[in-house]
């Protein structure tokens, strides 16, 4: 493949944009975040790119090392593509940047998509921090699914970097449910997840350590 453009600078920062500074790259990372995708897939849930952009930016990402394309085994035999562990390694950078970005969602404008598992990223630090302080300060591993108007997403949190998923998970330890302005409240740390809970705007079940000491048991 051709050389992509570069800022030819040696600095750390210039050579991560060098990879991942194109627009909507950081964004399919974002989605492979959750797991192998299907071409289709992705572009069904990122709303505004042309195949074309998604296409070319998929190929900078496969020699760029943060990703890699296989075929699924039948009966599927499907193509996916999905993170390499350099790929993976971005997750931090995604959740700080979430997190700064998380001001300018005061106001949803009319043409904006939304997917429940956008807010899995600014949300994950939040739950981590709570496993990491249940159960006197030992850490749990914890499935937790957040249910919203706008769907379900689940997170995996424990002694490994916490991920997310697309849809319910098959057995959470915790469930939420709470809708998309409560969860950009917690996101932002303008609400603390247990006043939501007492306020009635969380509602909490589930058998877990988390779930037994958001409702105060």
């Amino acid at each position: 493949m051709p050389r992509r453009r570069s800022y030819d600078q040696y600095c750390a920062a210039a050579r991560a944009l060098d990879a991942v500074g194109d627009r909507w790259t950081l964004l399919i990372v974002r989605e492979l975040l959750a797991g192998p995708r299907r071409y289709t897939d992705l572009h069904a849930d990122l709303p505004g790119v042309s195949t074309d952009v998604l296409a070319s930016r998929l190929r900078d990402m496969e020699r760029d090392e943060l990703a890699t394309r296989r075929k699924l085994p039948p009966p599927a035999a499907a193509f996916v593509y999905e993170l390499t562990e350099r790929g993976r390694g971005l997750l931090p950078v995604l959740t700080a940047l979430a997190a700064w970005g998380a001001p300018a969602l005061d106001e949803r404008r009319p043409t904006d998509a939304v997917r429940a598992h956008w807010f899995a990223l600014p949300l994950l630090p939040v739950l981590d921090g709570l496993v990491k302080a249940s159960e006197k300060g030992e850490l749990e591993e914890c499935v937790v699914e957040v249910r919203l108007d706008e769907g379900v997403f689940h997170v995996r949190l424990g002694p490994d970097e916490p991920v997310y998923g697309d849809g319910p998970a098959d057995a959470p330890d915790t469930r939420l449910v709470l809708d998309a302005d409560t969860c950009r409240a917690v996101s932002g740390g303008a609400l603390a997840v247990g006043d939501g809970v007492r306020e009635g705007r969380i509602e909490v079940s589930g058998e877990g350590a988390l779930a037994r000491a958001l409702r105060g048991e």
